[in-house]
């Protein structure tokens, strides 16, 4: 028997961390499933001062299997109570991530990568 613990499973895992932030950008790293369940964690970290401290955000969205649309909203609230100086780009966000993302009406302030 082994003592140590089993690898958690994705759904346990933090859907979105913030990886890098200084003065001049800010990485948000997404993975697995962000859904209603996450929102909470996401607004939190959406109103982190390192965040808001930022001129541009990167979201790297490689790892994200899919988004539900309350945290599409939540993300689209924080990028339109940013200060109007913020860039954000979204990148490598599947298709169906993307799908909902313009759902939610970020493309109109955000960049969508492929």
């Amino acid at each position: 028997m082994s003592s140590q613990s089993p690898e958690p499973a994705q759904s346990e895992r933090t859907p979105v961390v913030l990886t890098e932030a200084d003065e001049q950008h800010a990485v948000l790293t997404f993975a697995g499933v962000l859904d209603a369940h996450a929102l909470p964690e996401l607004e939190e970290l959406l109103s982190d001062r390192r965040l808001r401290q930022a001129g541009t955000w990167v979201w790297d969205m490689s790892g994200l299997e899919r988004i539900g649309l309350a945290c599409a909203y939540a993300l689209l609230r924080a990028v339109t109570r940013a200060p109007e100086t913020v860039s954000v780009t979204v990148s490598g966000a599947r298709r169906a991530v993307q799908r909902t993302l313009r759902h939610a009406g970020l493309d109109t302030v955000v960049t969508i990568g492929e």
